[in-house]
């Protein structure tokens, strides 16, 4: 609910003057800085320094690479990885907006170390493993700092190891050949337990916030939406389509209930929702139609397209406005 716009609404309702709107204006805190200001802007200026800075030093080693040995470079990145990291241990739980920051500087640091080392010496080893270290070395960082700074790109890192790696086992070619079934389903579990281990009721233990655990949910979304656009588009139609169709269903339900509700999620699931009907809808009529008049199907299914999106939205307008009438009401009892 727009307290301002309720206000307004109180205020006509009731004849008030311009100097009576005024002091109800006050009392409600209209004028007043917000509370969280003044804490999220140190947050914010501090990630925005830690980033620059981490860039800077990026761009400094470009600049000076040919003056160092191979020795050197690996000594001043592990020596700037060593002090960063004491700097945020020394200042947890003192400094609440330094210590991510520095912490954000290790994480980006720890990816660089292992990108200098893979380059240097050539292991042979997949990029899906050098993610996967990086993500299991950065674990106990997020942990102990406790911070969405950090678990944030942590979740972009494990991710992306996950999706390596099943790349990696396809041959680097999407399809569905056999066995790339179990490949996919094995990617929408580990996309799964990412989002239960960022889900509210462990944020207790790991200290992980809201915009971490929305990355993974669209990280989730984005997998089960191109996967089942995958088995839909297949010569041969998988039942991972309608899987995929049930668990965004049923993602959808437990989103749009009270304790769990969460407006950018519920709108992300039912987008995907959306786009993966469609999708099916214009197989059905292009493959049932194929004497019939191509113009005709895609009006079809363009007024399909449309009336979904129309009702999705008055769907999510409905529950927003639902949540916070309830949540209006629980703060005047």
């Amino acid at each position: 609910m727009d307290l301002r716009l309720a206000l307004y609404q109180w205020a006509g309702l009731h004849g008030l003057n311009a100097a009576q709107q005024a002091r109800l204006e006050d009392l409600a805190g209209l004028g007043a800085q917000p509370p969280a200001l003044a804490r999220r802007m140190r947050q914010g200026l501090a990630v925005l320094a830690a980033g620059l800075g981490g860039f800077g030093l990026i761009l400094w080693l470009a600049a000076n690479w040919e003056s160092f040995g191979r020795y050197g470079r690996f000594g001043l990145l592990q020596g700037l990885l060593v002090v960063m990291g004491l700097g945020a241990c020394s200042l947890r739980g003192r400094q609440a907006s330094a210590a991510p920051a520095l912490g954000l500087m290790v994480l980006l640091l720890q990816g660089g170390l292992f990108a200098y080392f893979g380059q240097t010496y050539q292991t042979g080893a997949d990029p899906w493993q050098l993610f996967a270290l990086w993500a299991a070395l950065a674990l106990p960082l997020a942990l102990g700092l406790r911070s969405d700074v950090l678990w944030t790109p942590w979740a972009l890192v494990a991710m992306t190891a996950f999706s390596l790696w099943a790349a990696n086992r396809l041959g680097h070619s999407w399809h569905f050949a056999e066995g790339a079934a179990q490949i996919y389903l094995l990617s929408w579990g580990f996309s799964f337990l990412l989002l239960l281990a960022l889900a509210a009721p462990l944020r207790a233990w790991t200290g992980a916030g809201d915009w971490s655990w929305r990355l993974a949910l669209t990280l989730a979304a984005f997998n089960l939406g191109f996967t089942g656009l995958l088995s839909l588009f297949s010569q041969r139609l998988s039942p991972i389509y309608l899987l995929a169709l049930g668990l965004l269903g049923a993602g959808a339900w437990l989103l749009s209930r009270p304790r769990g509700f969460e407006v950018y999620g519920l709108s992300l699931v039912t987008l995907t929702l959306n786009v993966l009907l469609i999708c099916g809808l214009g197989r059905l009529l292009l493959e049932g139609g194929r004497h019939g008049d191509p113009i005709g199907e895609f009006f079809i299914l363009t007024l399909a397209a449309a009336g979904l999106l129309a009702l999705s939205v008055k769907w999510l307008l409905g529950l927003s406005r639902r949540h916070e009438a309830e949540l209006a009401q629980g703060a005047a009892k």
